[in-house]
């Protein structure tokens, strides 16, 4: 409990005389000296300092402003502890150790912006400009920072009217260099740090983005420029639009920006039918008949009009949803129009469109009516369902299906009597989940994310052992999803699950077990350091060992104990590229892995 006290004084400090400075309103200490001129004469300085030298490290205050030593020297060896220089020390302790220096300095950073968080004073923040009269210099170098541009907007979103925190965030966009520098950096981290990167700064970089509509418009006319190139184009298209998405989580209607900055300005009627649609949230037929006439003509619009993730997400809810209504008259156009934007190929050249593939056209719109009708046919249950398993198999084939055969599976479990009412070991749905996962890697992080929000949902209606049961069910499928290749965040989120302690034992017993008869070496080192750890506990180990010839627990520990320190070695020489690769190089039972994303 010291040290940790001892940290949170320092990095205070730190804060309040390196990026506040000499003057600033926010240090209590100058809040008795101000004249009208801003400042007070050194001897009056001195006087003050002399008054708080009883508080710890003030001896940084007194020198600046030319105070003698010797008139202190009782006070500075009663109270002076050294705290910035022993936390100097503590760090060049860890990096002799071995810690790389960025990582050090990252977790003070970030145990600093933790601190700011939790004491900041909007008020005291505010009487900034009202002492200063004008923008402080030393805000002005902190927006240059990363680490403190996004310690403003963390503050910003938590302290909505303080005002200094809006002026800062609009000084940051309104500074156009500034904010080109931030967004190229941005963007440059989330391309170059592979999928799993991504999934951890994009929060943040929406966030940033999304903070302004005049941010919100200049990132994305970036981004939409960027896209178009060749190279690296179609990630910073998927950018933008898990941007957009976040703006609408947000409650941001930016449906206008999007479809001015594609191609819908060439098509007035198409955008002010996808513009109505985008802004109410909901498909209707007047405009959805507009859209069927132009992209059933001799000459269609470009189909990037229609492949906005917004607009697909209605399509979504009005095919799959369980209960949805759809007028039988317009249910073709429906099917065609998501159809067309699935399957639907252009070849361009030099801006001029030379050819539209619609090979796939029919075959989609078969399977997205055939899955529609099983889905959403009210008479039809779990027993019906299974009779029809085949058919499903052959349409989760198309990817478009798989996502609308996915949602349904979502709204349909997620109904609080659904497992109650089940009497098989695996329910027809979640066996659909394991198809998706064979047939379409894409949608592994989709299909992880729902079962891990089953299995942490309480189903009360159950009994003990039924629960039990059930996670043991869900479990199976994130084995399953495990063999396919997505093998970190799986193994990475049991992981979690018993560090917490808020998982009962048995079932993370069950999933060693499971994997163990499932994976065969050799294995990446990031594998290694996931799951060794796991066995290595005595809780799951412990049950685990056979007493015959054959352990598998001592197997794995034994044959990958040293090779985890080959592998590490390997990954300190910069080989990062391997976290782009298959965790699990080698064979697996079941299955055989590919290359995934992370």
């Amino acid at each position: 409990m010291k040290k940790c006290v001892t940290l949170d004084t320092i990095v205070l400090c730190c804060f309040i005389v390196r990026h506040h400075g000499r003057g600033s309103s926010i240090h209590t200490t100058y809040n008795d000296i101000y004249v009208e001129d801003g400042y007070a004469d050194d001897g009056k300085i001195q006087e003050t300092c002399l008054e708080k030298f009883s508080s710890r490290d003030y001896i940084m205050e007194y020198f600046q402003a030319g105070g003698s030593p010797e008139h202190v020297i009782q006070l500075l060896s009663e109270n002076y502890s050294a705290v910035a220089q022993t936390v100097n020390l503590l760090a060049e302790w860890l990096i002799q150790m071995g810690v790389e220096p960025a990582q050090v300095q990252e977790r003070v950073e970030n145990h600093l912006k933790s601190l700011l968080i939790k004491h900041f004073d909007p008020q005291k923040a505010d009487s900034i400009f009202t002492v200063e009269g004008e923008t402080p210099a030393w805000l002005e170098q902190m927006i240059a920072h990363t680490t403190w541009r996004d310690l403003f907007y963390k503050l910003a979103e938590a302290h909505p009217d303080c005002l200094m925190l809006n002026f800062t965030v609009k000084l940051i966009s309104d500074q156009l260099e500034v904010f080109s520098r931030v967004l190229r950096t941005s963007l440059s981290t989330l391309l170059d740090g592979g999928e799993e990167n991504l999934e951890k700064n994009l929060p943040e970089f929406a966030k940033m983005v999304c903070h302004g509509e005049h941010t919100y418009l200049f990132a994305q006319a970036m981004m939409s420029i960027l896209a178009q190139e060749e190279q690296g184009g179609s990630a910073v298209r998927r950018i933008g639009q898990e941007v957009q998405k976040s703006a609408h989580e947000r409650g941001h209607d930016a449906s206008q920006i999007t479809l001015a900055l594609g191609t819908a300005a060439a098509y007035p009627r198409a955008c002010q039918a996808l513009g109505a649609m985008l802004s109410k949230g909901a498909l209707n037929p007047a405009d959805i008949t507009v859209l069927f006439k132009m992209f059933s003509s001799m000459d269609p619009p470009p189909v990037e009009l229609i492949r906005v993730p917004a607009f697909l997400d209605l399509f979504m809810q009005s095919l799959f949803k369980p209960g949805s209504k759809i007028n039988q008259d317009h249910k073709h156009k429906y099917i065609h129009i998501l159809a067309y934007a699935a399957s639907v190929v252009e070849t361009w050249k030099k801006n001029k469109r030379v050819n539209i593939n619609k090979d796939e056209l029919k075959s989609s719109s078969k399977a997205i009516e055939t899955v529609h009708n099983l889905c959403c046919n009210e008479n039809k249950g779990a027993t019906e369902l299974v009779a029809e398993l085949g058919t499903l198999y052959q349409c989760i084939r198309f990817p478009v299906v798989a996502m609308g055969v996915l949602k349904w599976v979502d709204w349909t479990v997620s109904e609080p009597r659904y497992f109650q009412l089940q009497t098989d070991h695996t329910p027809v749905h979640l066996a659909l989940l394991d198809e998706i996962c064979t047939c379409h890697q894409l949608l592994h992080p989709q299909v992880l994310q729902l079962l891990i929000k089953l299995f942490e949902t309480e189903h009360s209606q159950l009994d003990v052992m039924e629960q039990l049961e059930l996670k043991k069910t869900l479990l199976d499928r994130m084995v399953h999803l495990l063999s396919r290749g997505y093998v970190l965040p799986v193994v990475g989120y049991i992981r979690k699950c018993l560090e917490k302690l808020n998982t009962d034992i048995s079932l993370i017993r069950y999933f060693v077990t499971e994997v163990l008869d499932v994976i065969a070496p050799p294995y990446t080192s990031d594998f290694v350091q996931l799951f060794l750890p796991i066995l290595e506990n005595d809780s799951i180990a412990g049950t685990i060992r056979a007493e015959g010839e054959h352990d598998p627990v001592a197997e794995f520990i034994g044959k990958e104990t040293a090779m985890n320190f080959v592998c590490l070695d390997e990954r300190s020489r910069g080989d990062r590229n391997h976290r782009q690769g298959s965790c699990i190089r080698g064979s697996m039972l079941n299955s055989c892995l590919s290359p995934t994303r992370y």
